[in-house]
């Protein structure tokens, strides 16, 4: 079992950044791969940005050169460094991880931009 929690959302105006955190518990050391994954209001949930046990990153088109994943050595903490925000990032954000063959999620965390 992997027990993910996700923090650091907020309100923040367009131009703006945050950075989100989820913090890994439990079977830390079976994860393959982990992730951030957003719903925004009236839409399915879509695949953010992924990281590999081996350092390599996958973005969505719309957030490349803008956010940034990353995480310390022991896949404790997963970070996702989100900067010149737009109103259309709004959604809430997920937290998630693959670990030989399960998958684990947060309970997630709201992030709204203002225009």
């Amino acid at each position: 079992q992997v027990h993910l929690v996700e923090s650091g959302g907020g309100l923040v105006q367009a131009g703006g950044s945050l950075r989100l955190s989820c913090a890994a518990s439990g079977s830390i050391n079976r994860i393959n791969f982990m992730g951030w994954y957003r719903q925004g209001p009236g839409k399915q949930r879509e695949s953010v940005a992924t990281l590999t046990n081996g350092g390599n990153t996958q973005y969505r088109d719309s957030v490349k050169g803008r956010f940034t994943i990353a995480r310390d050595n022991a896949w404790k903490t997963l970070y996702l460094q989100m900067d010149n925000l737009k109103p259309e990032d709004t959604a809430v954000y997920y937290c998630y991880s693959w670990a030989m063959g399960d998958e684990y999620w947060g309970q997630g965390t709201q992030v709204t931009v203002s225009s």
